[in-house]
């Protein structure tokens, strides 16, 4: 029988945010992979995996995700995780890999299961559904995501401002992702579009440090990079008014 490799999506950092479903999968695996950075710090995955399975399931697998210039260093570290990731699947039946938020959203897993196809063809993927930092966000804030027929634009700001500002000149709420290294860019791209007013961002969400404040205090200082941005539709008041 094939091997099954699943990505779970382990929340934005609040253990309590992990589905019934992902606990399960974590818990049934024989393994438990996480991502690690090359420095060796323990990452929010971990953090949160260790809340439901023992550590010596766990066995963390270095990925560059700390990478942003060096192409050639990034596949590099890409291949090696790849390979051994392969090589549990070699030995283990079902191996979980979890990712904090949703693994199909910007997540390290899609490229793991793309490496993994090619060395281990065969292998059963599939996917364990995970909150993601922006419904967190809306939740702790109180900012409402979507009304009626609003659009929502999801944008990772590592694209740059520019496509930030385009999607903050249309319609409906725009999500920002890892944007706190271009943190006085986004508060620039709010303020030409008239959409500071209502925005929050946070980071750290549900864990110790976190922090949540309006967008209106952004004052350019760096941010840690995974910070979210939520800035709402432009909305009338009316109850029902975009329906």
């Amino acid at each position: 029988m094939s091997s099954k490799l699943i990505g779970v999506g382990v929340g934005p950092g609040d253990p309590e945010l992990v589905t019934v479903k992902g606990v399960n999968a974590l818990r049934t695996a024989e393994v438990v992979v996480v991502p690690v950075m090359d420095t060796g710090e323990r990452g929010r995955a971990e953090a949160t995996v260790l809340h439901y399975v023992p550590e010596d399931k766990v066995v963390r697998v270095v990925f560059a995700l700390n990478e942003r210039t060096d192409r050639g260093r990034r596949e590099a570290a890409w291949d090696a995780a790849g390979a051994r990731v392969a090589e549990l699947l070699t030995r283990h039946d079902s191996v979980a890999f979890a990712t904090i938020g949703d693994p199909n959203v910007y997540s390290t897993f899609t490229y793991l299961a793309q490496t993994i196809g090619e060395l281990v063809p065969g292998t059963v993927v599939e996917t364990v559904p995970g909150i993601t930092a922006m419904q967190d966000l809306a939740a702790r804030s109180g900012a409402v995501l979507t009304e009626g027929t609003e659009p929502l634009t999801l944008v990772p700001v590592t694209a740059g401002a520019a496509v930030l500002k385009d999607a903050l000149n249309g319609p409906g709420t725009v999500v920002a992702y890892k944007f706190g290294r271009q943190a006085q860019e986004v508060a620039e791209a709010l303020r030409e579009t008239g959409r500071i007013d209502d925005a929050v961002w946070g980071s750290a969400l549900g864990l110790e440090d976190e922090s949540i404040r309006p967008a209106g205090e952004l004052d350019g200082g760096p941010l840690p990079y995974l910070s979210t941005l939520i800035a709402p539709a432009r909305r009338d008041g009316t109850r029902g008014g975009k329906l």
